[in-house]
């Protein structure tokens, strides 16, 4: 499976200070394995290997990424990883950290 992204974030997980893991949060260019459509966004299973030479990122759920362009490093706390599965990005979800109108329903 070959997935091309953009825009892309490699996005730690931590949890009470420790390292829980790392994924590729990114927007989709193309899919050669049918499961995204062009401008979704998508958020890896966990990386396990980084070839910077090549731009290509493995992750534990055997997918292949081919990373476009310039990407960054982000940290987002673990209670924070289901807004970054369902389609917030890094950015958003420290601006929503960060709001002092946050209030918990």
């Amino acid at each position: 499976m070959n997935t091309v992204i953009k825009d892309w974030v490699i996005v730690s997980v931590i949890d009470g200070g420790l390292l829980v893991g790392k994924v590729l949060w990114g927007i989709v260019i193309d899919d050669m394995s049918c499961r995204f459509f062009k401008d979704d966004y998508v958020c890896s299973s966990e990386i396990v290997n980084v070839h910077s030479y090549n731009q290509l990122i493995k992750t534990r759920g055997g997918s292949l990424y081919q990373i476009i362009g310039y990407g960054h490093r982000a940290e987002i706390k673990f209670e924070e990883f289901e807004l970054l599965r369902h389609g917030f990005n890094p950015s958003q979800i420290k601006a929503l950290r960060d709001s002092p109108d946050r209030k918990v329903h």
